[in-house]
Formats: C-alpha cells, structure tokens, sequence
C-alpha cells in the first residue's frame, strides 16, 4: 500500500511517499480502509523525534474510513461500519492526567498516512452522521485536545468569557466552535489581519492583533478563562487578561518551551494554571457527542492526496493554513 512515512535523516529530509505491506488484525484489533487522515503539529515535531530503530514508519494519528477486517475476540463492531480513529493510545477512562502506558497513533506505531491501519477495537468510533469523509478525517486529535483543554481541565461554563490566543490552527478552530456551543463568549487573537476576519465569520465575539496593546483592544475586558498554546511570547499578555480568580489553560510552546511568571499578579489574582494534553477514550465519545448535538463542522483549510504530503506538511511548518490540513486516501 501507498504511505507517508520517515525514514532516517531526521527532519523533512526522512519524510517519503513509497510502498509499505499491509497488517492483518490480531486479536482485538481491527482493520480500517481509511479513506482521509488529518495532519497535525504533532506529525512535524515526530520528524526529528529520537527512534529506536532506523526502519521507516508510517506517520499519521487522525484518520476515517470503514472497518474492513474483524480480529478474534472482537464485539460491537463490525465490517462495513464507518468510523472515526481515535489516536489516544491506553487511556480509557477521564483522569486528572494520562496513565504511564499512554501514547499517542503514529511514531512509534504505524499511523493513518497510508491506505490502511490496524488498531486496538476500542480506538474506533461511530463516524458522526453529518461530516463529509474528509471532516471526519480531520476531527481526532484537535478536537479532543481542544474540548479537554476546554471542559475537562478548563471549566468553561455557559455564560463566561473565553480568550483563544493564537486562532488559526485545527485545535483553536475547534474550541471556537465548541465554546460558542457551549454558550460562552469567545475573544481571539492573531497577528494576521485575515485570520481575525475568519475568525469573526465563524462567530467568534472580538478579535484582536497579537502584537497590539490587548488591555487597549479588549477596552479593558477581562476572562474567566484562557486557553494559550504559544507559550511565552503571550504568557504573561494572557495572564493579564483574567478576571480575579480565572483560569490559564496551556497545552503547547510554539513560542519556546520556557516562560516567566510574575508571581505578585499571579499569587494576588488567585489565578489557576493547568496543562493539558490529548485526551481519554470517555473524553473521546463526550467530544463526539457534543461535535453531533451541534452539528459542529471542522474548518478545512485544504486536503491534499497522499503524493503531495511533504507540500502540506510544509505548509504547516509555515503557518500559513487557517482550520485543518487533510489527505484524501481513497
């Protein structure tokens, strides 16, 4: 079968488009005839992640398509059902933080780049009824990043005021959506004058420029919550923003991995700040639910074919797509 996959050097050097056999499904496992997949950040950062061995690896952790294959021991499930792949990896059940065993679809295990994939029976779900093969394909890893980072470890009630910074990739797109769902106000911020737009036309309350005075352009409006996955070039703009008690939710560093933090405003404000990452099974199927109850939709930025991988992952390096990036398989 056709598949992206890294094979040494590091870095998009590895990244090639070539031929890989096809798994059969042991017991508990089944097989997927994927039809889209999704590309995320985390498929960039794995192309120079150390590896125990130099064979190459089918990248990849969203993906959608129709069970073609049972194993042994299997229930519930059957060929021709149409599913979506959960890519969280031995985390069943919501908990405060992910069990050791956790991993995450695609490096070291074979991902979804490819024309099929073999995985664990309890890491497919129904396909949402309303998403095209191509929304589905991208929903995964950035709608579950976004709704745990929201609701579980977030808190975000109905009613209460949301600042998204950095709006523009597939999770802030995301939580936009859910949080405007879920009856909350929603304020974002970008440097990019047309993503701000976008972002306006997807119903997002204020949009204000990354790099202006945010006490200034919000006329001094502050947030229950912030949800900040840049890290420190916005760390201490965000924590400015929260009202007196508010919560900071933090589940990336595409600024730098460090920050500083004023510990005065902090410790004065009675501020909260939680990480966050990926999410369980249980959160897997209550983002599902929420995503249909809604009739929530990704925001697709642009789906390529599987040949075309290395300009799509280069598109992301460059920032350049607003939604998700996707490959249509078959």
């Amino acid at each position: 079968m056709k598949a992206v996959v890294h094979h040494a050097p590091p870095g998009f050097d590895g990244l090639k488009v070539t031929e890989m056999k096809e798994a059969a499904p042991g017991r508990g496992e089944v097989k997927i005839r994927l039809k889209t997949a999704g590309l995320n950040h985390r498929d960039l950062r794995v192309l120079n992640r150390p590896r125990d061995t130099d064979d190459p690896v089918i990248l990849g952790s969203d993906g959608a398509g129709i069970v073609e294959t049972v194993g042994d021991g299997v229930s519930g499930i059957k060929e021709g059902d149409e599913v979506v792949i959960n890519p969280s990896l031995n985390w069943p059940h919501q908990s405060a933080a992910p069990p050791e065993e956790f991993d995450i679809l695609g490096v070291p295990t074979r991902g979804t780049f490819a024309h099929s994939i073999v995985i664990p029976a309890g890491n497919v779900e129904p396909k949402p009824e309303h998403l095209t093969w191509e929304e589905a394909g991208v929903l995964p890893l950035a709608a579950l990043t976004g709704y745990r980072a929201l609701f579980s470890r977030g808190g975000l009630k109905a009613g209460e005021h949301v600042l998204i910074v950095g709006i523009g990739s597939g999770v802030s797109t995301f939580m936009l959506s859910m949080a405007k769902a879920a009856g909350a106000r929603v304020t974002v911020t970008s440097r990019s004058e047309e993503k701000r737009s976008r972002a306006l036309e997807l119903g997002a309350d204020t949009a204000i420029d990354s790099d202006g005075d945010w006490e200034e352009q919000m006329k001094g409006e502050k947030v229950h919550l912030v949800i900040d996955s840049v890290g420190p070039a916005t760390f201490e703009k965000s924590l400015g923003r929260l009202l007196p008690g508010g919560r900071l939710v933090t589940f990336g560093e595409t600024s730098g991995p460090h920050v500083e933090v004023p510990l005065r405003p902090f410790f004065f404000g009675q501020f909260t700040l939680m990480g966050s990452t990926m999410g369980s099974s249980e959160e897997f199927r209550q983002m599902l639910d929420l995503v249909s109850a809604h009739q929530i939709r990704p925001v697709l930025d642009r789906i390529y074919p599987l040949s075309e991988a290395p300009a799509a992952f280069l598109r992301m390096k460059e920032g350049k797509q607003f939604g998700k990036l996707g490959f249509q398989i078959s």
